[in-house]
């Protein structure tokens, strides 16, 4: 396997409308962003994601693209973006962009031509049918809107303001390379792939993802694009597995660089039921054994994966599976401990190196997310009691991760000097950065220090991954390099655990407890975590 940057690389995703504003209009921006990039590099990052900043209406906050090659408005100009990539290389950090090319805007011109005219050859760019077949878009409800104008039906599998694209068309196809090719050139330094396993859907045979031409197209654009650059470009895959993952992410076969997979996601939702119908308690025994799957089934050799706990569309993790009230830093730092020791790219979602929680929504009129709104209408509709559906909203909902960062506790949290877009977080006065600065055992710090292991110990890459048998809410894992063994343990839980393990401490690497005491007493106390190197 030949080593690349990202190996040993931490990303941090932006969410840009909720990140920083420059400008009072309480929504985040690109001067923002460029204006704490010296705080991500005080994090030690390699690279930001930036969630979508093109030319938008914003009807799924920015996943509706209306023009590739523009920036929204909200967020500034071409020339904020080329200043952002600018500053961010000065600090050798590294600008992923968002890429949406399943779907655009009802908004794109490509879509305006092709219902005003449905000779041109734009109408081919999307997916169009007389009569509609019964496939749902995620969103809920039909996956085909009526056309007025052309008279027949569109595929979308989002909203109905996002029209899916037909990459059967190759003009289509050339089109998108091209727009690629156009940020590649600005420098930046990859591409995130939204619902990618999407591209290749065949619709009047319900094949909505990893359909027969997934990956001659991802072969295709990895050709007329970034395959000749030193670019990161990761996947969303919802339903991938090891061996799928390996398709995208060999080397070999020159398509991406890892995979989003969201196995362990998967966990939040109760079986067999829509997402809204969270599960109670993580189930560790289940958790351990995906993490297992993937970290000894994708070998170094065959292709990389990504570890997350949060993004945009996800609660967040201290407040779903850790512990947000009387361990909240120190449930925070057990996953942090947990995951960035694993093999894989590490990704960090804005708030999450300070802890930041789901906020406490009471009532319909404070969300936002389309996605949180149709499901209350529908719900309602069936007879669904409020209190339930806000309970659901408040675990799972999407609003969790869009709060804005809480930078000190000023007014908005220091976010903007408006009204902003979305609420703060009440709490943000005791959990904001500048109190994560300020106090050397925060979680801030954990994160730094993992950010920095990994930068400079490049057994994470290449060590084999061993699961230990231990008490059920615990989680253990050994890498091995050669003759060094590193033991990481977690226990995931609020109440004391025992931990029998064999063998002596020879260095601490990190830990959120005192490990040698652990060792002597062979017992955790809740949500105790570190990494050792063993004698």
């Amino acid at each position: 396997m030949q080593e690349k940057w990202w190996h040993n690389a931490v990303v941090y995703q932006v969410y840009p409308k909720s990140f920083m504003d420059s400008n009072g209009d309480g929504i985040g921006d690109l001067p923002g962003i460029t204006n704490k990039l010296d705080y991500l590099a005080k994090l030690g990052i390699t690279a930001i994601w930036l969630s979508p900043v093109y030319d938008s209406p914003m009807d799924d906050n920015g996943y509706d693209i209306a023009d590739y090659q523009a920036i929204a408005a909200i967020f500034g100009t071409m020339e904020d973006m080329d200043q952002l990539i600018a500053e961010a290389k000065k600090r050798d950090i590294r600008i992923i962009m968002d890429l949406v090319v399943n779907h655009t805007s009802d908004e794109h011109a490509w879509f305006v031509e092709a219902c005003e005219n449905p000779d041109s050859p734009e109408r081919d760019y999307y997916i169009w049918r007389d009569e509609p077949n019964d496939l749902d878009s995620i969103f809920s409800g039909s996956a085909w809107e009526y056309d007025e104008k052309s008279g027949q039906y569109y595929l979308h599998f989002f909203s109905k303001k996002q029209p899916d694209l037909n990459w059967e068309n190759e003009k289509l196809r050339q089109k998108i390379y091209e727009m690629m090719n156009f940020w590649i050139d600005k420098g930046i330094g990859g591409f995130r792939m939204d619902v990618i396993d999407m591209i290749g859907k065949i619709p009047d045979e319900k094949v909505v993802n990893n359909g027969p031409m997934l990956h001659p197209y991802l072969k295709e654009m990895n050709q007329a694009t970034f395959g000749d650059k030193n670019l990161l470009t990761v996947g969303e895959t919802w339903g991938a597995t090891p061996e799928i993952a390996k398709f995208y992410s060999d080397p070999k076969g020159q398509e991406l660089s890892m995979v989003f997979q969201f196995e362990h996601i998967g966990l939040q939702y109760q079986e067999g039921q829509p997402k809204w119908h969270y599960q109670k308690e993580l189930n560790i025994a289940k958790l351990k054994e995906i993490f297992n799957k993937w970290q000894t089934e994708l070998g170094v050799e065959d292709g990389w994966n990504s570890l997350f706990w949060n993004n945009h569309d996800l609660p967040r993790i201290v407040s779903i599976w850790g512990n947000d009230q009387e361990y909240r830093e120190k449930s925070a730092k057990a996953f942090a401990i947990l995951l960035h020791l694993m093999r894989g790219t590490p990704y960090i979602y804005q708030g999450e190196e300070i802890g930041m929680t789901n906020y406490p929504f009471e009532t319909l009129d404070q969300v936002e997310d389309i996605e949180s709104l149709n499901y209350a209408r529908e719900a309602l509709e069936k007879g669904v009691p409020l209190e339930e559906i806000m309970d659901s909203i408040r675990v799972i909902g999407r609003d969790n991760a869009r709060t804005p960062m809480q930078w000190d506790e000023s007014k908005n949290a220091g976010f903007s000097t408006g009204h902003p877009w979305l609420a703060v977080n009440p709490n943000y006065q005791a959990i904001n950065v500048q109190e994560a600065l300020a106090n050397s055992d925060s979680i801030f710090y954990t994160y730094q220090k993992l950010v920095q292991i990994r930068k400079e110990n490049s057994w994470l890459i290449r060590a084999d991954f061993e699961l230990l048998d231990t008490a059920d809410k615990v989680f253990a894992y050994i890498r091995k390099d050669g003759d060094r063994r590193f033991l990481v343990v977690a226990n995931l839980s609020n109440e004391e655990q025992d931990l029998t393990v064999e063998g002596n401490i020879k260095s601490v690497l990190i830990e959120n407890t005192a490990a040698q005491e652990v060792f002597e007493r062979q017992i955790l106390a809740p949500w105790d975590a570190f990494c050792v190197e063993l004698l």
